[in-house]
């Protein structure tokens, strides 16, 4: 069922998430094609643990560090929900925020998104790879639930690209599904994550084909490692500031 409605093209912008209740339809791994930018709304509300609170928080988090004449980056931004968290957080700022994807279907529905914004602040999306793309005179960099997809082995070199074009007195926001050093713990994260999809409506076929679909392509890592990945990247300080379940958000800081 459609969820908005673009009043330019009368499209439905999102549906309701069925992906993985097709049994009949081929597996394979998760990708972010036309199928998902269509339902991703809906799947990610469903599926991250605290993310329609989240969101609101990056925009508070940019209110406190963009600066005047710099870049607010929203990396790997999907449909743009937390580029327009930033593009609020900015307020009357001179700050330019660019969103960047390499799905081209989901640049092309992020628009729709941005355009039924009225906030001022200047917001280009762009579809480029972020591994390739130039980052410059950044006050805020925002990385939601992206640098998971990243292959491990180009994770430090992004982060670093990220501190050196950080202005100082500016941040990261890094969120990621995490993984614990602890059996135990992981195994009750896991568990307790599934309990909160099955009570968004997820069915156990659901889970255990999305489960299936997606090991292979997001690779969790310890709160320790990403920690000391960001001051090895050039960050002087970390903090975490959300976390539910298996889901955190961390705030990377260069001092001024």
């Amino acid at each position: 069922m459609s969820k908005t409605n673009n009043p330019k093209s009368r499209e439905p912008l999102f549906e309701a998430d069925r992906i993985y209740t097709d049994t009949t339809s081929e597996g394979g791994d998760f990708r972010f094609d036309a199928a998902v930018a269509r339902v991703f709304p809906d799947m990610i509300r469903r599926s991250v643990p605290g993310y329609t609170t989240l969101i609101p928080m990056i925009g508070i988090i940019t209110a406190r560090f963009a600066q005047d004449g710099t870049r607010c980056y929203d990396l790997g931004c999907s449909l743009g929900a937390s580029t327009l968290a930033m593009r609020h957080g900015v307020g009357d700022r001179d700050c330019q925020v660019i969103g960047i994807d390499n799905s081209p279907d989901m640049i092309e529905r992020g628009r729709h998104f941005v355009a039924l914004d009225d906030h001022p602040a200047l917001v280009e999306l762009r579809c480029e790879d972020i591994l390739d793309t130039q980052l410059e005179n950044a006050s805020v960099t925002t990385l939601n639930f992206t640098l998971q997809f990243i292959e491990p082995g180009q994770r430090p070199e992004l982060l670093s690209r990220i501190a050196r074009a950080t202005q100082p007195g500016g941040a990261l926001i890094l969120s990621e599904k995490i993984r614990f050093e602890m059996d135990w713990e992981q195994t009750l994260q896991t568990d307790l994550h599934h309990d909160f999809k099955r009570a968004n409506g997820y069915s156990d076929l659901e889970i255990s084909r999305k489960r299936s679909a997606i090991e292979q392509v997001l690779i969790p890592e310890t709160i320790g490692t990403h920690r000391e990945r960001l001051l090895d990247a050039g960050f002087d300080r970390v903090t975490l500031w959300y976390q539910s379940f298996n889901f955190v958000s961390l705030l990377a800081l260069k001092q001024a």
